[in-house]
């Protein structure tokens, strides 16, 4: 593998309460430099973000639906997502509701991810994050169930938002339930060469990786 090719599994992300088109610029420039596969940011920076990788090939425009609780009602959902869609977002990760999900209330958690995915457009891939973090081992099964019933892309351990470690043996876990059904992304507390080597192995499909490290792991491969 060489750099770009593992730099084209890796998104990096400017999604914090206090980034800013600073930020964004910056990140946008190690995109380019080093050809990550997505940007992410906040929804409000996705008209800002579009317009900056339009002609760059193989980054697309990332951004959350839902960011960081899940919590949000699912018409509050709904009107973000359209609104993402209509400014450019080109992979949208959307956060589950754990909070309904934890109350056992699967069929709400279900039917709100399947209305969300019914407005992507041909061209989008979209992502379901469970926050790994938040459920236990018992609630796993039914978390994966969930998200390949909902025609979901990529299943997604997690915001990054909610303390915890590269999750490599629950990740493990996740892909024995999914297989090959869905894709998966690992997020959160990446930090290492052997980290994301280890979950390749596994069979992560994208991770989702703080910048610098990202750019540490990818000059790895130099």
């Amino acid at each position: 593998m060489k750099a770009r090719d593992a730099a084209q599994l890796i998104d990096i992300s400017a999604v914090r309460t206090q980034h800013g088109l600073k930020d964004i610029e910056e990140i946008v420039a190690y995109a380019k430099q080093y050809s990550f596969i997505n940007v992410h940011v906040l929804p409000n920076w996705i008209s800002v973000l579009a317009p900056m990788i339009k002609d760059v090939p193989d980054v697309y425009v990332g951004s959350p639906c839902g960011f960081p609780s899940g919590g949000h009602a699912t018409e509050v959902k709904l009107a973000e997502a359209n609104q993402m869609i209509r400014d450019g977002v080109e992979e949208m990760d959307i956060v589950m509701n754990v909070g309904r999900f934890k109350s056992g209330q699967y069929d709400y958690v279900l039917n709100e991810l399947k209305q969300i995915i019914a407005l992507k457009k041909d061209y989008m891939k979209t992502k379901v994050l469970i926050e790994l973090n938040c459920l236990s081992d018992e609630e796993l099964p039914k978390a994966c169930e969930i998200v390949m019933e909902s025609g979901a892309d990529f299943l997604k351990t997690g915001t990054g938002w909610v303390p915890g470690t590269a999750n490599i043996d629950r990740i493990r876990k996740i892909k024995k339930i999914v297989g090959n059904n869905v894709k998966i992304k690992a997020a959160g507390g990446i930090r290492t060469r052997e980290e994301f080597d280890e979950l390749l192995d596994i069979g992560v499909d994208r991770f989702g990786i703080n910048t610098k490290s990202a750019i540490e792991i990818v000059k790895t491969f130099e």
